[in-house]
């Protein structure tokens, strides 16, 4: 079934006694309708739907009318008192988190027992209006690109398959055609989410540099890259600064991941260059201009994307668990994914066929952290497709 573990936590959640306002928040196509409308279809009780993804941005006497049409739900329904209400493209409407704190607490003050979902395909911009709005009343659940295990189930891919399609379930039937699928991919994803959910929601000074960076990242994903040289190779004038800030846009859009290198104290780790890494191999092949043919029998190209997948696979497995991921690097060294959490750490090396210009540093880095576990990923280690298989939280158990 369609993202089970996200309607299943939302079904809960929903039901229980206590009322907080649930927000399922992600990039664009992974499945955040398709999972509010099964919550909708499994629960007894009235419910009103409502999507704010038009041309034109919604205002708040808008969002109010819904919220009445729901609380009018709540009021009819004399044998269960409660109601559930949708939101769908929150971040779309203007002052949105002012006009829910509000309604919100009106129906508190009342005792109102309405139940009230919140959708959202631009992560920063949702969690902005949370943090500054709503404190205390939200719980986020993570909707994030499909895993190779929904893929398999979903559509019987194969672990080539979604190394080089990656996982965005509406462009599977479309694989046959490449032309078609790379226009899908350009057309509805890259450009939607740039322009409709970076672009129109953010003030961003240099669009065209945001642009560029994100083609970037998808041509050195997998690479370590310092912010001076990727201005260089985007022949830019603008401040590291802005490029950093643009890297955090394009994250929380779920497009491309800058990691840090992990040094076990906070500044190190923000000061250090960013490991460029996108968050779903659909990006990358879309962008490179090449058919799944080139990529694989290119032993070093492929093993990119190889690598890329086995990152992507954990920042979406790990989103809302608190590990976190980074790299790390030391004297011509590097480990290629470190897993963080509290004091525990455990160090990934992917044996990919990819020439690296640095050495491998397993024992460099538990020489200098104490590791809870090292993985090998690839020939001789955990297949790459039992890795992709298993959920990257139980590497920490």
């Amino acid at each position: 079934m369609y993202k089970r573990h996200a309607h299943k936590i939302l079904l809960k959640r929903i039901l229980e006694p206590r009322r907080f306002i649930q927000v399922l928040a992600g990039p664009r196509q992974t499945g955040k309708t398709t999972i509010a409308r099964q919550a909708t279809d499994d629960l007894k009780m009235p419910f009103h739907y409502a999507a704010a993804d038009e041309p034109a941005l919604k205002d708040r006497s808008w969002l109010e009318q819904q919220w009445e049409t729901a609380r009018i739900h709540c009021r009819s329904d004399r044998r269960m008192n409660n109601a559930l209400l949708v939101l769908d493209e929150i971040h779309k409407v203007t002052g949105w988190s002012e006009t829910v704190k509000r309604l919100w607490d009106e129906d508190t003050l009342s005792g109102t027992p309405l139940r009230v979902v919140l959708l959202g395909s631009a992560p920063l911009l949702v969690r902005r209006g949370l943090s500054e709005s709503l404190a205390g009343r939200f719980e986020i659940i993570p909707v994030t690109h499909w895993s190779f295990n929904e893929m398999k189930e979903a559509f019987g891919w194969s672990v080539g398959q979604y190394i080089f399609y990656g996982g965005y379930p509406g462009s599977a039937p479309l694989i046959s055609d490449h032309e078609r699928w790379v226009r899908y991919i350009n057309d509805s994803l890259i450009e939607t989410s740039i322009s409709r959910d970076i672009l129109l929601m953010t003030r961003v000074d240099k669009p065209a540099l945001l642009r560029r960076l994100f083609e970037l990242g998808c041509s050195y994903s997998g690479q370590i890259l310092s912010y001076q040289k990727m201005l260089g190779q985007l022949q830019d004038a603008g401040n590291t600064t802005t490029l950093a800030h643009y890297l955090e846009l394009l994250g929380e859009a779920g497009m491309l991941a800058g990691l840090q290198k992990y040094a076990g104290q906070q500044v190190r780790q923000r000061a250090s260059s960013p490991k460029l890494l996108v968050m779903n191999t659909a990006l990358m092949s879309a962008i490179s201009g090449k058919l799944s043919n080139e990529v694989m029998k290119d032993t070093d190209l492929w093993g990119r994307w190889v690598e890329s997948a086995i990152g992507s696979s954990l920042l979406n497995g790990l989103s809302g668990k608190n590990i976190r991921v980074f790299y790390w690097r030391g004297n011509n060294r590097e480990v290629d994914f470190i897993l963080n959490k509290g004091k525990e750490i455990v160090a990934i090396e992917v044996k990919s066929g990819r020439k690296k210009s640095n050495l491998p540093g397993m024992d460099a880095f538990s020489g200098e952290f104490k590791v809870k576990r090292k993985l090998l990923v690839g020939p001789q280690g955990v297949p790459i497709e039992d890795f992709l298989s298993t959920p990257p939280e139980k590497w920490l158990e």
